[in-house]
């Protein structure tokens, strides 16, 4: 019990430092754009309103209820950020959850958090 509430406290940390150091990069505006919105839906609608995650595929008639996701995360790369066949549509719910294992994953391999 100890060791699982350890980790999830260590990978709470490492978020949170990660979203501190993020939070003030010029790429989240980005997010903020038309042209955000506007390449979201495309994506949106190329996938059929359709969560791509492997194993779920849930269609979502609520676009709130969908994400436009980067496959590979950017980082702040401004072609990686704005190239449509690095974004997919997946649900909300696989976002939160399968898609954060991902990321924490990816934290411990770039040696955020050991």
């Amino acid at each position: 019990m100890w060791r699982s509430f350890h980790l999830y406290m260590r990978v709470a940390v490492a978020q949170r430092i990660e979203r501190e150091r993020d939070a003030g990069a010029p790429w989240r505006r980005w997010y903020k754009t038309s042209r955000w919105q506007k390449l979201r839906w495309m994506i949106l609608q190329r996938d059929l309103f359709t969560c791509q995650m492997p194993g779920c595929g849930r269609i979502e008639a609520q676009t709130s209820k969908l994400v436009c996701d980067h496959i590979d995360p950017h980082r702040g790369d401004e072609r990686k950020f704005w190239d449509e066949r690095n974004l997919h549509c997946i649900c909300k719910t696989c976002h939160d959850s399968e898609k954060q294992k991902q990321e924490q994953s990816s934290l411990h391999h770039r040696g955020v958090w050991d």
